[in-house]
């Protein structure tokens, strides 16, 4: 082989990966008003590869070959989810469309049920423990599945910090409800987030869900995730051994749960007796 030939071949070696990638930008749009949709998350079912629109509806997605022939899910709180093939968003800057979802209002069914205040879920104040956002990835996302028989009128979450060295803290709350085997679904009718500047951030952050009519039939989810560019730092939360973090690493991702410690967020919430 001649100089020139292994110069060529040592080059290929470096720029290939670089052309097995590829970038997938655009809009997202709600259909009818046209207005940007703002925090839809992102990506191929099941599999480790997504991300979270920003606040104007834009998006970049890094892509490698190997999904190439895979779908991205367009998902968002109020909205129907939205279904496009890879392929079909290599073309350029493209533009998503989502209709806004119209709910029926549920029948209401009057019972003689009572009701107590219960606090549910993890209370741990220990800062020895800590797990949490050590990164600015989005679309990570992670929480506790709270076990309860009856339904619950949830009022309050309780979260308890260990340290953050974010500016403003923002994120978006999820209450899910546990269809088994790790299967969960999100039973918001509106998206809620947390907005918080370091300052105000205790060292128990109380966020007051009293209004928005939140009822869990039984077993739930919740989590905060991971919607907005913070940069630099990270929030990490108190934990308890022997309990179990629910966490996927970006959206439409598989759930995964840890059994070494679980981190604390916790409900105040009216349970049926």
């Amino acid at each position: 082989m001649s100089n020139n030939q292994s110069i060529l071949l040592f080059a290929l070696l470096f720029v290939t990966p670089q052309l097995l990638a590829q970038t997938v930008t655009g809009n997202i749009i709600n259909k009818s008003t046209r207005f940007p949709v703002a925090y839809v998350n992102i990506g191929v079912l099941g599999k480790n590869l997504g991300t979270v629109g920003n606040d104007q509806g834009k998006f970049t997605l890094n892509i490698n070959s190997t999904y190439a022939k895979d779908t991205l899910l367009f998902s968002c709180i109020g909205y129907a989810p939205v279904s496009i093939k890879i392929s079909d968003l290599l073309s350029g800057n493209q533009l998503v469309e989502m209709q806004e979802t119209q709910y029926e209002l549920d029948e209401v069914v009057v019972k003689p049920v009572q009701f107590t205040e219960k606090t549910l879920g993890i209370t741990s104040t220990a800062k020895y423990l800590q797990a949490g956002f050590s990164e600015n990835k989005l679309g990570y996302e992670l929480g506790v599945l709270i076990k309860n028989k009856k339904s619950a009128f949830i009022k309050w979450i309780c979260i308890n910090i260990a340290k953050c060295t974010y500016d403003t803290i923002f994120y978006r709350l999820n209450v899910y409800t546990d269809n088994g085997d790790h299967e969960f679904e999100n039973i918001l009718k509106q998206p809620i987030y947390i907005n918080i500047p370091k300052l105000q951030i205790q060292e128990t952050v109380y966020i007051d869900l009293s209004l928005k009519n939140i009822v869990t039939p039984g077993n739930f989810l919740i989590t905060l995730e991971h919607v907005k560019d913070l940069g630099e730092g990270e929030l990490m939360f108190c934990c308890a051994l022997g309990k179990r973090t629910y966490y996927r690493k970006t959206s439409q991702d598989l759930w995964t749960s840890e059994g070494a410690a679980g981190v604390s967020i916790s409900v105040i919430a009216d349970v049926e007796k």
